[in-house]
């Protein structure tokens, strides 16, 4: 069995190359090279389980500390999120307060409230929140010629956290404070968070959605990769791996990594092999993504998809609608709540695809 040293087939994992998202990359770099306060500065991710949202986080903040900006790298949502962004920014600024004139000797606090670098004096470390943390250690950065860039990874529906967060960040961005904020997440929660009357801001910022990658960038990893690796893959089953992916990054680790593991000693790949190799790829992605899709809808929302994986191809609302015994009326609402979750996407007018690779599949194998 071959040793594969390249492919990451894990949600996070940041693999050896990057492929086909620098356009992406381009455009959150120059959000953060705009001004203070442009709408580019603020941008919401979105994708399904698997389309690369949080290896992207992790790129964008390197490539954002070559620029300069104190990066919160990804943070999930969760009680204790504030908490940890100030801690982050205070861990990863701490070189940029140590200039000799901004230097505070004799346990003097400073006009801000740090004590040193920047560690808050006791008394304001004690008494003041997070959000007030967080805009004195803007305020500190920018004076001091730098940015603050946070990142936060699965952005959950109806958090408070989220609402603290945001909050403060529009404040700074009034105060012209030199930050930027960049949150991913599934299309559900981004959804319900951009609907949430608190949170109104963020509908001026910049969303981007994640589509699925090209089949030829697929194809040049696949070639590289192999090539680098030693396996001996014909250019006609490198094809077949290819297509199979549908252009899912996370699919596309999966393959790979399937097929470097059923190689021969020699680093050669049979038709068997690649047969093994897509199949435990597909079961892994059944495990992993479809599972956990279904797992997060409504029994509606699950009946809906039933109906549609009785068709080859995209399926009729309307027939959808029979299928379940409703009116279409009813299962519109059911349509439009799976178009907001990503699972399901327009495929022309009055008909729908999956848009989740082989949901199809598994919602068959389970009746």
């Amino acid at each position: 069995m071959a040793r594969d040293t390249i492919f990451s087939p894990s949600f996070g994992n940041r693999p050896t190359y990057l492929v086909g998202r620098e356009a992406v990359l381009g455009r959150l770099i120059a959000g953060l090279e705009s001004v203070p306060g442009s709408r580019e500065r603020s941008t919401i991710m979105l994708g399904q389980r698997g389309t690369g949202k949080t290896v992207l986080l992790w790129e964008l903040a390197d490539r954002a500390e070559g620029l300069g900006f104190v990066v919160a790298s990804p943070t999930v949502v969760s009680e204790d999120l504030l908490t940890r962004v100030v801690e982050k920014i205070q861990e990863r600024g701490a070189r940029y307060a140590r200039d000799p004139q901004n230097r505070l000797t004799g346990g003097s606090v400073g006009a801000l409230g740090f004590s040193v670098g920047l560690e808050f004096s006791p008394e304001l470390q004690e008494t003041k929140s997070n959000q007030f943390k967080l805009t004195q250690l803007a305020r500190r950065l920018t004076q001091a010629g730098h940015g603050i860039l946070i990142l936060v990874d699965e952005l959950q529906a109806n958090s408070p956290e989220i609402r603290q967060l945001v909050t403060v960040y529009q404040e700074m961005v009034g105060e012209r404070l030199n930050v930027a904020l960049v949150m991913a997440g599934l299309p559900g929660a981004v959804s319900a968070t951009l609907n949430d009357k608190v949170l109104t801001f963020l509908n001026r910022s910049s969303r981007l959605e994640l589509a699925p990658l090209s089949l030829g960038d697929v194809d040049a990893y696949y070639s590289r990769a192999f090539h680098d690796l030693g396996l001996s893959v014909t250019d006609e089953r490198r094809a077949r791996a290819v297509e199979f992916t549908r252009g899912s990054p996370y699919l596309m680790q999966l393959v790979g990594h399937n097929i470097v593991v059923r190689a021969a000693a020699d680093g050669a790949v049979s038709d068997d092999d690649l047969a093994r190799a897509l199949s435990a790829s597909q079961a892994d992605f059944e495990r992993d993504v479809c599972e956990t899709t279904l797992s997060s809808l409504s029994g509606k929302d699950v009946e809906f998809l039933c109906a549609m994986a009785r068709d080859d191809g995209p399926s009729r609302t309307a027939d959808v609608a029979d299928r379940m015994d409703a009116t279409v009326d009813y299962a519109q609402k059911y349509r439009r709540r799976l178009i907001d979750a990503g699972v399901i996407e327009v495929a022309s007018r009055g008909y729908v695809r999956f848009a989740v690779p082989f949901l199809r599949d598994y919602l068959r194998d389970r009746e």
